[in-house]
């Protein structure tokens, strides 16, 4: 009767086996370990480098910045500094100008108060002289002033011919012509009316004692105008009723007369 065993596959030398594989793992694996040591030594060290290499890139590039805003921030600040310098010289010009209005004005209020406090004087009008005819009359006056009891008849005569022709002569000095001015208002009849013609026909009225002045056209209504002409009259010899009623008489061009204004010359 065959064994049971001799039917099976059977490793008596497994043990053996198991020892060389352990062995040559174990090489393996000491080997393999020294090898990723190395490398990643080298590797930490190139990262530091790259690191520190970066940082000084980096450091460079922060102190060109800080250059560069140290150069702006001080052309500003030299900036800021001279419009500083320009607004105080401005300021201070200003403040002389100020001073030199308050001065002038405080001179001219004290100018302005002495005047309103000086005591007013009036002035006296100097004594009028007298005229020419005035002299002329007291010479007249006092011809043979000088009377005497020895005195002719004649003389007599002369002294009172030469005493009434000066009293005459006063006389007539002392009369003063009186005259008026007059503006008169001069209606047509409606706005037909020949306001030229109208006007020949009024300056025709002429007398002694009457002078025609300027004249004009003022606007009534409805296209109608008045005639307003200004004349100078002896109040002696021309009467204003007179005036008036010669100058109605012009019944083709005049329809009334009133008077706009009168004054005594």
């Amino acid at each position: 009767m065959t064994s049971p065993l001799a039917y099976e596959k059977v490793w008596f030398e497994k043990c053996r086996y198991d020892e060389a594989e352990r062995s040559y793992f174990e090489k393996l694996a000491k080997g393999s370990s020294n090898i990723p040591l190395k490398n990643s030594l080298a590797g930490e060290v190139a990262k530091v480098r790259q690191h520190i290499q970066n940082s000084l890139e980096c450091m460079d590039g922060i102190a060109a910045l800080a250059t560069n805003v140290n150069v702006e921030i001080v052309n500003r600040l030299n900036t800021v500094e001279r419009k500083n310098q320009e607004l105080t010289s401005l300021v201070s010009d200003l403040q002389s100008v100020v001073k030199q209005l308050e001065s002038r004005v405080k001179t001219l209020e004290s100018q302005n108060n002495i005047k309103s406090s000086a005591p007013v004087t009036s002035k006296t009008a100097p004594a009028p002289t007298p005229s020419k005819a005035a002299k002329a009359d007291d010479n007249d006056v006092d011809l043979f002033a000088s009377d005497s009891d020895g005195e002719s008849e004649s003389v007599k005569k002369v002294k009172e011919e030469a005493a009434a022709a000066a009293s005459k002569k006063k006389s007539k000095k002392q009369e003063l012509i009186q005259k008026s001015i007059i503006i008169l208002d001069v209606k047509p009849w409606d706005d037909e009316t020949d306001m030229k013609e109208m006007e020949k026909n009024v300056r025709k009225i002429n007398t002694d004692g009457l002078l025609w002045g300027a004249s004009k056209l003022v606007p009534l209504a409805y296209g109608i105008h008045k005639l307003q002409i200004s004349c100078v009259v002896e109040d002696e010899k021309v009467s204003i009723d007179w005036l008036q009623e010669a100058i109605e008489e012009i019944q083709d061009y005049v329809q009334s007369v009133d008077i706009a204004a009168f004054n005594k010359v």
